[in-house]
């Protein structure tokens, strides 16, 4: 999925970015608002990883969601 299409739904998607790292608050996924950098720095807060780290789960979520329809 591109995240465009992520960004632009961000209020459907962050249920489910919320199921995915746990740890992140519903003010931080909020704050986030569908900016990947913005997600990438959170979970590297939050799970205390690196940015390539944090990239690599962003990559593997995304292509999750690849037959996700709005």
């Amino acid at each position: 999925m591109n995240w465009d299409i992520i960004e632009g739904n961000w209020k459907q998607i962050k249920g489910q970015v919320k199921q995915q790292w746990g740890r992140l608050t519903d003010d931080h996924i909020d704050m986030i608002a569908g900016k990947r950098d913005d997600l990438s720095g959170k979970i590297q807060e939050a799970y205390g990883v690196n940015k390539d780290e944090a990239e690599k789960q962003i990559r593997a979520f995304e292509e999750s969601r690849k037959d996700y329809r709005p």
